[in-house]
C-alpha cells in the first residue's frame, strides 16, 4: 500500500507532513492477514508555526501488549526514544501523538481510541492538539485531537 505523505485540514489551516521512513513502519505493520495483531507507537517530529512535519514512528517494544483488536502501548522503550531524539535535536523533534492500526481497510477510531486520545491529549504540556493516526490495510485515519474531545480530521493531499 502507498500512502500519501501531505495532509491537511479542510481549510488547509494545518498542513501536516509524514516523513519516508514514518510511512515505512505504517506499511510495514498492515494487519494484512488474520493473523497479524495491532502494532503502534509514537510520532515524533516538529512543529513549524500552525504545520507539522512527523519525522519518525516507533514501532512496537517487547513489552507492548499486542492482539488482533488490540494495542496497548507500555511506556518502556517508546520514551526513551523520544528523550533520546528531543535531547539530540535541542528540544526541536518532539512527541507529537501516537499511531496504532487496525484491521480494516479504512479505519475509524473506537470509543476507546477517543478517550485514550482525549486523555493523552489532555496530558501535552504544550497544550497543543495531539496527532491521532490509524493506519489500515488501504487508508489512514488522521486527527488533530484537543483535550476537549474530537478535533479536525485531516485528508491527504496530492
Amino acid at each position: 500500500m502507498q500512502f500519501l505523505g501531505s495532509w491537511a485540514t479542510g481549510g488547509k489551516g494545518t498542513l501536516l507532513h509524514f516523513s519516508a521512513g514514518t510511512l515505512q513502519t505504517f506499511n510495514q505493520h498492515i494487519q494484512g492477514t488474520d493473523a497479524d495483531c495491532e502494532a503502534g507507537g509514537l510520532l515524533l517530529g516538529s512543529v513549524h508555526g500552525g504545520h507539522l512535519l512527523i519525522e519518525q514512528a516507533t514501532v512496537p517494544t517487547a513489552w507492548d501488549k499486542r492482539f488482533r483488536y488490540l494495542f496497548e502501548r507500555m511506556p518502556f522503550g517508546h520514551e526513551a526514544i523520544a528523550l533520546s531524539r528531543w535531547t539530540a535535536s535541542q528540544g526541536t523533534v518532539r512527541y507529537l501523538g501516537e499511531w496504532h492500526t487496525h484491521p480494516e481497510d479504512h479505519p475509524h477510531p473506537s470509543g476507546l481510541d477517543r478517550s485514550e486520545w482525549t486523555r493523552l491529549s489532555a496530558q501535552r504540556r504544550d497544550k497543543r492538539p495531539m496527532l491521532a493516526v490509524i493506519v489500515g490495510r488501504q487508508s489512514l485515519y488522521v486527527e488533530l485531537v484537543p483535550s476537549t474531545g474530537r478535533g479536525s480530521v485531516l485528508i491527504p493531499v496530492e
